[in-house]
């Protein structure tokens, strides 16, 4: 776990409190607080909380006050910070609390735990939990909830889940539904459906009765699986325990059985809900205009678009996104272009999604000059390009041969930002290689390196890939040797990179060798990798070993692919005494 963080070391802060206030419920409501300044003006806290300055000066204006403010005026002037993600003054604040020795409850202790959490920071929450035995206050769900959550949040699933187990099995407080809901959406949201079910199918058996969320849970993460059957079975199974479904319900199912193209299931659901006077709103709407476009059925999603506007249903940004998407992917970035002059027309500001997505439709028809032109329209109208704008018309100038104007737009990232990602220094690295600037590309590939900045095993792929496309395979080799050394795990494409490098340069050997390596470090070969050494044996006149290898593709369930099978005709073409040498080449369809 991050830190060295680890639940064994907290058993003594979360003791068994058989005897403790377990039904403890943290449900409390406040109404619109101000406070009387020294001077008898009034202090609003929504006012007042808009600017951190301003907040962090409020505070200490009422430590000043004699007498001090109760403590639900600090409760809600740190509930204002959380609200404004000032995640770090809600600390500062309570640290100066402590010295202060200004009295503590168990919402204020809330609020700092989930501050920590939302900063990632769960192994400073868990230190938190002292302060309920020293002050006497008893645990409850939210605590507990809020721990659960942040864990999650870093991918702490195993100590998530027995953080959980830990307060159900020792008693350490009631779980409540918001506990219950979020393991279940923990689980969901990093692909633990079956645990998800379980659990569910335990709260119904238990005292704390799952409601409309927790199965709505349930029914996303189903429909985002693919199992569009559990998922209508599981709603059908809550409308007889008598919880109706709502909007989010319908909305999970209809977005799966979108993009699995069951429109006659759409339509009945959308018939369901309003019998059920759930009325479709703008999300769900724009979940089958989505779908619709996916599948190129651009028209059908414009008509679609107009009726939701006929039903009083105002598309928003995303909803225009989508259409543009759609004709986009279609080829028809002129169509895209026309519904981007609408909203500015409409006087609906474009996102940086909106721009992201005509810039890469006009780079995939190679209008560069397009792309540019919106790229620097991002700046005029107050936004911040992304660095997937960016990206993109660096992968537009590679394609086109601008190499000196990618390298200028580089430049710019670099000096003026978005900062580059791993996805940008790849570009830019397959760029140079591909226009056999071999010599930038190590430059700027050793530079990277040397600051182990957004480096993975797809980063060294695409030098990999360079190298050995370039000639370079002794360097590519040498590449190869270091990554297990700094503990970058290989997957099958970084060995079949290597393995056409070998092949390429006819070392059939090496190739075989890296072959039984990759099978050796528990990575096993796939169709690429077969195709790469049967068309490098067919390369090298090597029809012996070529047959070998094809009963052990055949043997593994893999077939040649197009390339192949032309590059194989071409072979006995010119020399068809191939067949006679293979004779499984004329058996039929069997390759």
């Amino acid at each position: 776990m991050a830190r060295g963080l680890s639940l064994r070391k907290y058993n003594a802060i979360i003791p068994l409190l058989s005897s403790a206030v377990r039904s403890y419920c943290l449900l409390h409501t406040h109404k619109s607080i101000s406070v009387k300044g020294k001077i008898g003006v009034p202090i609003n806290f929504d006012k007042e909380g808009k600017y951190l300055d301003d907040t962090v000066s409020l505070f200490h204006s009422m430590v000043r006050m004699k007498p001090i403010p109760s403590l639900p005026f600090f409760c809600t002037l740190f509930k204002t910070m959380l609200s404004m993600k000032h995640y770090s003054a809600v600390v500062s604040l309570f640290q100066e609390m402590r010295k202060l020795d200004i009295p503590i409850n168990d919402f204020v202790l809330n609020i700092l735990i989930n501050s920590y959490c939302l900063m990632h920071r769960s192994d400073c929450a868990f230190s938190l939990l002292p302060f309920y035995l020293k002050s006497g206050i008893p645990f409850n769900a939210v605590t507990f909830a809020t721990l659960i959550r942040g864990l999650f949040a870093e991918h702490n699933l195993n100590d998530a889940v027995e953080l959980f187990k830990k307060v159900v099995r020792e008693n350490i407080c009631e779980p409540n539904v918001v506990m219950f809901g979020t393991v279940l959406n923990g689980l969901s949201k990093r692909g633990h459906t079956q645990k998800a079910l379980s659990l569910l199918r335990l709260m119904e058996q238990g005292n704390t009765k799952p409601d409309v969320c927790e199965y709505s849970i349930v029914i996303d993460a189903l429909c985002k699986d693919g199992n569009l059957d559990a998922a209508i079975n599981l709603m059908n199974e809550m409308k007889q325990k008598g919880i109706p479904p709502d909007i989010v319900t319908y909305g999970s199912l209809i977005d799966g059985l979108c993009k699995l193209g069951q429109w006659e299931k759409v339509r009945t659901l959308f018939s369901e809900m309003v019998n059920l006077n759930i009325y479709p709103n703008v999300y769900t709407f724009t979940m089958v205009i989505d779908g619709l476009c996916k599948e190129g059925k651009v028209e059908d999603a414009e008509e679609v678009m107009e009726h939701m506007i006929k039903k009083g249903v105002e598309p928003n940004i995303i909803t225009y996104n989508v259409i543009m998407d759609g004709y986009c992917l279609r080829g028809q970035v002129d169509r895209a272009r026309r519904i981007f002059d609408f909203l500015i027309n409409k006087g609906i500001e474009p996102s940086i999604l909106s721009y992201n997505i005509l810039i890469n439709g006009y780079c995939k028809k190679k209008k560069i000059a397009n792309a540019m032109q919106l790229l620097s329209e991002i700046s005029q109208r107050g936004l911040k390009p992304s660095t997937v704008a960016y990206n993109t018309i660096l992968h537009g100038l590679f394609e086109v041969g601008r190499i000196g104007d990618a390298k200028r737009v580089y430049a710019e990232m670099l000096y003026a930002g978005p900062k580059p990602d791993i996805c940008t220094h790849s570009t830019v690295l397959d760029g140079y290689f591909r226009y056999g600037l071999v010599e930038e590309a190590m430059s700027l590939f050793n530079k990277l390196e040397r600051k182990r900045e957004n480096t993975d095993i797809a980063f060294y792929t695409v030098v990999l890939n360079g190298l050995c496309k370039n000639g370079k395979l002794d360097e590519a080799h040498s590449v190869f040797e270091k990554l297990s050394l700094i503990g970058l795990p290989l997957d099958v494409r970084t060995y079949n990179t290597m393995i056409t490098g070998f092949c390429l340069q006819g070392l059939l050997d090496e190739a075989k060798s890296m072959l039984r390596k990759m099978e050796d470090n528990g990575c096993p070969p796939n169709n690429v990798t077969y195709r790469v050494m049967v068309q490098g044996f067919l390369r090298c006149s090597k029809f012996s070993e070529m047959r070998n290898f094809m009963k052990e593709m055949a043997d593994r369930g893999f077939s040649f692919d197009s390339s192949t099978a032309r590059f194989l005709v071409n072979v006995v073409r010119e020399n068809p005494s191939v067949l006679d040498m293979i004779p499984e080449l004329r058996s039929e369809n069997k390759y």
